[in-house]
């Protein structure tokens, strides 16, 4: 017989996690106001809430941390990054952040002004946050059908070009920032983009004479799509693929707490030496020296280590082979999934689970509540809650999608925690029917309400 698969690792250090009763988990979400975000973490079991900073780092990135070098200016374990960063990327210039969303910060200082149009396949929370903050205008360009979760297409995070060369052609020069293209796309569902859209793109910013940046937090994911979905990469390697898509941006922007499995850190990569030395006065206000930038000598260290371990085929193999196990078990149960299922997590339509609930009642949200209360396991809300109100007429944005995303953190849970979570859904999912209202806002931050807005409990 052939041998099954398993995982090319092993585990050399635990966690105890604990299991709570379904009064206490009550109690703490209408404590929490029903934001998950407000929960403690010995208040949940499983934390599917975020892949960011949840990783389980290896004994090499742990060795790194201890020969860290904490210099304050030109420390060896910046040059290690620096190394490391151009021999994966390409990149000959970067700046270390202590994470995406500093990174972003930093670079659309320099590239964003008011009035801009930022077109992109898709805008994520936070880089949409930093757009409309500066009072530029975010413009998503996704492929209409990656709204239709039945659709399974191998790379529902594409951008429309059709789209995009429209948003472009309409726009003055003056006023394009940057095109943001986001590897795997979060907001479709975690749905990879394909070279031959990225090369597409590159052909419009050049056309319209417009930097393309990359949102790279999981770049590494896309690039195993790339290998294992499109012709003519089967043969190459995840890096030789990396760097083919590094090399149709301009600069990039990189939260390491995902696809470098750190558990801090961040950095920008950039080919122009102007917009390097115009980065770094605003690295320097808002992070520290540009040889640290808001990162220990150890993180760097660390990171540097997590870039080589992330881009191994046998590691993103068994990273997403879990996330696709798990998400075929929801599935095949008859709930609706987003489809294919995604690189770093299982998204759930909570339009379909609750067809009943109107969008203004965030049945997204609801249902990870419910999942909560089921099992003890934190996942999050990426629907109307999360698109956040129109800066404008501040109504309620339509995100065309209401999916709960259950992101799995890289290396740290087993398929017998994947098992239990399927397992709690699919008891959710039995239950849909007595669960007939959502929720509503009792207080919101202005920007990036999801993070911190509490909410009340209907019905």
């Amino acid at each position: 017989m052939n041998l099954p698969y398993c995982e090319p690792y092993k585990i050399k250090s635990i966690e105890t996690i604990r299991q709570s009763t379904r009064q206490e988990r009550e109690e703490w979400i209408r404590n929490a106001s029903y934001n998950l975000f407000n929960l403690r973490s010995e208040q949940v079991f499983i934390d599917l809430l975020t892949d960011s900073g949840t990783g389980a780092m290896s004994d090499l990135q742990w060795g790194a941390i201890m020969t860290g070098d904490e210099s304050y200016a030109g420390a060896s374990s910046y040059y290690r990054l620096k190394d490391a960063i151009r021999d994966i990327t390409g990149f000959e210039y970067f700046l270390p952040t202590h994470q995406g969303r500093a990174a972003e910060n930093v670079l659309f200082s320099v590239l964003i002004k008011e009035g801009d149009v930022i077109p992109g396949n898709a805008h994520f929370d936070t880089t949409k946050g930093h757009i409309e903050f500066r009072k530029a205008k975010a413009v998503d360009c996704t492929v209409s059908y990656a709204r239709d979760i039945n659709v399974v297409d191998p790379f529902k995070g594409n951008a429309d070009l059709d789209r995009l060369d429209q948003v472009l052609k309409a726009t003055p020069r003056e006023k394009l920032g940057c095109i943001v293209m986001t590897v795997t796309n979060n907001t479709a569902g975690g749905q990879p983009v394909s070279m031959g859209n990225l090369r597409g793109v590159r052909e419009l910013a050049d056309k319209y004479g417009v930097l393309l940046v990359i949102d790279s937090a999981r770049f590494a994911e896309n690039a195993y799509f790339i290998k294992t979905r499109e012709a003519g990469y089967a043969e190459k390697s995840i890096r030789e693929i990396v760097r083919e898509m590094f090399s149709y941006a301009d600069a990039m922007t990189m939260s390491s707490k995902k696809d470098a499995i750190v558990n801090m850190g961040g950095f920008i990569g950039m080919k122009d030496r102007e917009l390097f030395r115009k980065a770094s006065t605003f690295n320097i206000m808002f992070e520290g020296y540009i040889t640290y930038g808001g990162m220990s000598g150890r993180d760097m260290n660390a990171l540097a280590q997590g870039l080589y371990e992330g881009t191994e085929f046998d590691y993103l193999e068994s990273r997403i082979g879990q996330v696709t196990r798990m998400g075929e078990q929801i599935h095949l149960a008859g709930i609706p999934v987003q489809l294919p299922i995604g690189g770093h997590a299982v998204f759930i339509d909570a339009s379909k689970f609750f067809p009943h609930i109107p969008a203004s009642e965030f049945p997204a949200q609801r249902l990870a509540v419910e999942i909560y209360l089921e099992g003890g396991i934190r996942g999050t809300e990426i629907g109307t809650l999360l698109a956040d109100r129109d800066p404008v007429t501040r109504e309620n944005r339509d995100p065309g999608l209401e999916l709960v995303r259950l992101a799995i953190p890289r290396r740290v849970y087993t398929d017998n925690h994947m098992d239990y979570v399927a397992a709690a859904v699919k008891n959710v999912w039995a239950r849909r029917d007595a669960i007939r209202r959502g929720l509503a806002i009792k207080w919101e931050a202005p920007i990036m309400r999801h993070f911190t807005v509490e909410l009340d409990l209907l019905g």
